[in-house]
């Protein structure tokens, strides 16, 4: 018998998803940790640019311990491989998130997608995919673009 997950809701700072027998729970950290792995894999692989890229975004964005960044990092590159319904998580995720925070997740994919030093197509269409996803306004993204020129122009 197939379960069908009551509706997602969120509490505080967390997103919660409950079927007849589990209940997972999502929090921001993991909402940012994914959307950079889901830009990160845009052309297919992760580089270990892009995966250095991401453990210290996510190192200085949260506070966080590597070892914690690292579980979360690779607890988003299991997800992603493992549910088919992923999008859907992070757009639910994404109620979760401030304009402010958005931006701040924006430069972050910026960041992640030019880790390699190769701007792939590929890549670059799935940061558009994360920001419409979680719906990042158009002039989120701009000041977030405008911040990324500036701080690797100097």
């Amino acid at each position: 018998m197939i379960e069908e997950p009551k509706a997602p809701r969120i509490e505080g700072n967390e997103l919660i998803i409950e079927t007849q027998n589990m209940t997972e729970t999502y929090d921001v950290k993991y909402l940012v940790s994914a959307l950079l792995v889901f830009v990160a894999k845009g052309d297919g692989n992760i580089s270990g640019e892009e995966t250095a890229q991401m453990l210290q975004l996510v190192n200085d964005h949260f506070g966080l311990q590597s070892s914690e960044s690292l579980e979360l990092i690779t607890n988003a590159m299991e997800d992603i491989a493992d549910n088919p319904d992923f999008e859907n998580l992070l757009k639910d995720l994404s109620a979760l998130l401030n304009a402010a925070e958005k931006e701040e997740v924006a430069l972050m994919m910026l960041k992640v997608a030019a880790a390699d030093g190769r701007k792939d197509a590929e890549e670059m269409e799935q940061l558009r995919d994360a920001a419409d996803i979680i719906e990042i306004p158009a002039e989120i993204m701009h000041r977030a673009y405008d911040r990324y020129f500036e701080e690797t122009q100097t």
